[in-house]
């Protein structure tokens, strides 16, 4: 029986691999192009295999577009998230989230940069499945780090801040950061690294100078 299904399963695997190596070229070109920018015939080029290959893994260019958006969030999660799930609970772990979301806007998988960034100013008005993934990746990464905070705060740790309000001004300084790593301004990316530190440090994690 194992023999049977063998090769239908190689099939499955081949054609899975296949679909993952298609969506990461076509993030790492929607990070430079957009996902507007996308061509089948431009990948199939890129990859060395047929249009008509690509278009029967995908279907529609929509398709191809909603596969790069869970790429970008694949390997987001992969860098940021569950690498900084390691961290102990509490400010540490928020801390190690915020720097490691900083390592990967400063030394970005894509070319173009923080895929998140160009997507949400790509398809911010642009209503469709598309927008609706580029912008539910986003709110949940906000949600989750949100979370992280109140997380923090029931230790005792970063009791005066405002989780919602935090996430809100870290993603805008990040934003920021990216714009100015595209555009070579290391100093402007070391001034959002201070920023993101002084609202961190806005809220003592420690016992006062009583110890108490």
């Amino acid at each position: 029986m194992t023999q049977l299904t063998e090769p239908s399963d190689q099939r499955l695997a081949k054609g899975a691999r296949a679909r993952a190596t298609i969506a990461r070229r076509a993030a790492e070109l929607a990070s430079v192009e957009g996902l507007e920018g996308l061509s089948i015939g431009r990948l199939a080029t890129d990859l060395g295999i047929s249009k008509s290959g690509i278009a029967t893994l995908f279907g529609t260019k929509e398709a191809l577009q909603l596969a790069a958006v869970q790429a970008a969030r694949e390997i987001f999660i992969e860098r940021v998230v569950a690498k900084g799930l390691g961290t102990p609970r509490g400010a540490a772990r928020v801390r190690d989230l915020i720097d490691r979301w900083f390592a990967h806007i400063d030394n970005p998988p894509f070319p173009g940069g923080c895929f998140r960034v160009a997507t949400l100013t790509e398809f911010s008005s642009k209503p469709g499945a598309v927008r609706d993934a580029v912008v539910a990746d986003h709110d949940d990464w906000l949600a989750f780090l949100a979370g992280e905070v109140r997380k923090a705060q029931a230790m005792g740790e970063l009791v005066d801040l405002d989780p919602d309000l935090l996430v809100f001004e870290l993603d805008a300084i990040v934003s920021a950061a990216n714009i100015a790593r595209q555009t070579g301004d290391s100093a402007r990316v070391d001034a959002a690294r201070t920023i993101a530190n002084r609202l961190l440090s806005a809220a003592p994690d420690e016992a006062g100078p009583d110890g108490a």
